[in-house]
């Protein structure tokens, strides 16, 4: 080793792969980002994004200190003085408005970083509001409602056993550019050519041939927003061809006589004249499915993000269900993580529908609102107007639907505060801005992304550099503003430990635990012990001994989806033009990555996708300019020809489009691109669950 250079060995938490790395340094300064070959989980893969690390830690728009906007400037102030600012500013707020004028935002960036998932909650009651929104309702509400719904937990979340699965089939999802979503799988291409290798197949339906669609044994279009109509004739063909396979559960399952009826009108045919999926097709899937010995069905955004969203989910789960894929090896299994696992009368059961937001009565999930109802709650007069806003690591200016219109609301709020350390679209609107420590400045561990791992695992990670002298943990912001706003409030408050120690604690009583588990009595000291993690073995079958329902049944049928499958059998939604969705990039996970020169190098990534018989059509030519509208706006851009596109969709992609004035964002500025949350709609949502419906969004392109 030369003398001087230190190696350390963690995980990369910029997205849900959670890669082992192995960072090697000099002082202050990061030499190298490479793979850890050792990891567990990963083997020595890394993404792209992993040494995009050194230019977060090195970004000099990046703040290192608060700042507060006096006279429209920003000044750095003393941390003291930014808590003793934000707290006054809040309670008064609150004051004269009440307790629910103060709304959080929290984007998701805040499940990547544990000190928000362990001390954030501390923050939410001091403040004392039920004003609470999220990124969760942009994206994978319908995974946690289907969890709490049928299995009576939100973290119920059944994963694709990807290792020993010998049929595995993809609606709208593309783990080659997301490493898995709601299924934590460093290297996916590794663990689909593992998947060929064995003889098993892959068979993916998206709108766009997508990374992990081209390189699939059969890909097939599927018009945007109709994904409902397939799942759902596929179970229809499970029960009329007796293809079901559930024997297994025995006196586990409820309702699924009237599974049958409710899909009895269902059909492959109808499926055919909704989605595009030849009826045929389905049928040969359903058997296949059901034939095969270890299939198993996965959807990620596509089918999330759309009207039917929450309908999507759950037919995911009745055909893994109906085709004896759960709990099966090879099929979907529960995960065992060493922290914080799902048991009955575990913490963090969820919540539906407990309150509804004030002006378009949409049901809160775990305590949180639909974020399409962010606008209105803020534009909308009366009793409840929000006034104040707190966002946390969130950017939803450029991240969530109705934008615009979103923007538009900001500007006309009291008080504004960020837990962020950039001046972006969104936090250029604040009256302060709290700037935690960078990521490899403080310890991690990833509290959410065990849970969803393809095999079990843990790892703790010590921090690289110590934090700039004068500098917060997130944490240590959550424990300090909720002091200062209890004080004021007259209320007392606890603020609690680092989150190391509730680790420890959470480790010790956890599924390995020596009071749960002697044999492997895992504690922390251990886990620290082992740099590069701790292998804890393939998934395992059980999930049946942890249901978390009333009954200890899983529920084929709670009432919000047999209502919503009448909505899917009266629905007669038609697109005057063409059809809007988005699509991911292994380079770009949320908007800040765009400030980063390693993420953003090379070919240009953000143009319109668009069919050649679409442009032909419009007498549009292939990179020229278009004018994109929708309901809610307008933006123009540069239009790609590709067959990859199923002709009546276009593709833009997300959080592009950083050309606001009075953000601090250098390198993301200067590239191209649109925001296309200008174009979806916060009046277009999945009604079952209130998720955002960012994919199949109505569209007209014209030439300029």
């Amino acid at each position: 080793m030369v003398q001087g250079i230190d190696t350390h060995y963690r995980a990369c938490n910029l997205c849900e792969a959670i890669c082992g790395l192995e960072i090697r340094t000099h002082g202050p300064e990061i030499l190298s980002i490479r793979g850890d070959k050792d990891d567990p989980i990963s083997q020595g893969y890394i993404c792209p994004k992993a040494t995009a690390l050194t230019d977060i830690h090195n970004d000099p728009d990046r703040l290192r200190r608060p700042v507060r906007k006096i006279d429209g400037e920003w000044r750095e102030i003393a941390w003291d003085e930014a808590f003793e600012y934000a707290a006054k500013a809040i309670v008064a707020l609150q004051e004269k408005h009440g307790p629910d004028s103060v709304a959080f935002f929290a984007g998701n960036p805040s499940v990547h970083n544990w000190g928000n998932m362990t001390h954030g909650l501390l923050l939410r009651k001091a403040v004392g509001t039920r004003s609470h929104f999220s990124a969760t309702s942009l994206d994978q509400l319908p995974h946690h409602l289907a969890g709490l719904k049928m299995y009576g937990h939100q973290f119920f979340v059944p994963i694709p056993d990807i290792d020993r699965t010998q049929l595995f089939v993809i609606f709208g999802g593309n783990p080659l550019a997301s490493n898995g979503s709601m299924m934590t799988m460093a290297d996916a291409r590794g663990k689909l050519k593992a998947l060929r290798t064995r003889d098993g197949e892959l068979v993916v339906f998206d709108p766009r041939r997508t990374e992990t669609a081209a390189v699939a044994d059969e890909h097939y279009f599927v018009k945007p927003g109709s994904d409902a109509y397939v799942l759902t004739a596929i179970i229809h063909e499970l029960f009329a061809e007796e293809l079901v396979r559930c024997e297994y559960l025995g006196g586990v399952l409820k309702h699924v006589d009237a599974v049958e009826q409710a899909v009895a009108a269902l059909t492959p045919e109808l499926a055919e004249q909704k989605s595009g999926v030849p009826a045929g097709m389905i049928r040969q899937l359903a058997r296949r499915l059901s034939e095969t010995e270890r299939a198993v069905v996965y959807g990620r955004m596509g089918v999330s993000v759309q009207r039917f969203g929450a309908l999507c989910q759950w037919a995911i789960q009745v055909i893994n269900i109906l085709i004896g894929a759960f709990d099966r090896q090879g099929g979907t299994l529960l995960t065992t993580p060493a922290f914080d696992s799902v048991q009955k009368g575990s913490r963090g059961a969820g919540s539906f529908d407990r309150f509804r937001s004030r002006v378009r009565g949409l049901p809160e999930h775990g305590g949180e609102l639909p974020a399409v109802t962010l606008a209105e709650e803020i534009l909308t007069e009366g009793e409840g107007q929000l006034r104040g806003m707190i966002t946390i690591a969130g950017n939803p200016l450029r991240s969530s639907a109705g934008s615009d219109q979103l923007k538009r609301a900001f500007e006309t709020l009291e008080f504004q505060m960020a837990i962020d350390f950039y001046i972006n679209e969104t936090t250029s609107h604040a009256d302060l801005i709290l700037p935690p420590t960078s990521p490899l400045e403080h310890d991690h561990y990833d509290i959410a992304f065990f849970k969803l791992a393809v095999r079990n695992s843990t790892r703790y990670n010590a921090p690289v550099f110590e934090p700039e002298e004068g500098a917060l943990h997130d944490w240590q912001i959550f424990n300090e503003l909720s002091t200062k706003i209890s004080a004021l409030k007259g209320r007392a408050f606890k603020p609690l430990p680092a989150p190391e120690k509730l680790l420890e604690a959470g480790i010790y009583d956890g599924e390995y635990g020596p009071e749960r588990n002697p044999d492997v009595a895992l504690t922390l000291d251990a886990i620290k012990a082992a740099p590069h993690g701790i292998d804890l073995g393939p998934l395992q079958e059980g999930a049946v001994d942890r249901l978390c329902t009333d009954d200890d049944k899983i529920d084929l049928l709670p009432t919000l989806y047999a209502d919503d499958l009448a909505r899917l059998r009266e629905d007669d939604f038609q697109a005057s033009d063409l059809l809007l969705i988005g699509r991911r990039h292994v380079r770009s996970n949320n908007s800040w990555f765009h400030n980063y020169h390693r993420l953003v190098k090379g070919k240009p990534r953000w143009q319109l996708m668009m069919h050649p018989r679409d442009l032909e059509t419009r007498n549009i030519q292939d990179g020229a300019q278009v004018r994109i509208e929708s309901r809610a706006g307008s933006v123009t851009t540069t239009v790609i020809a590709t067959e990859d596109i199923m002709p009546g969709v276009v593709s833009l992609p997300h959080g592009w489009g950083h050309d606001e004035p009075k953000a601090r964002l250098s390198i993301a500025s200067k590239q191209g691109g649109v925001n296309c949350n200008a174009l979806t709609d916060d009046q277009l949502y999945d009604i079952a669950s209130g998720n955002a419906a960012l994919n199949g969004v109505p569209v007209t392109v014209s030439a300029i």
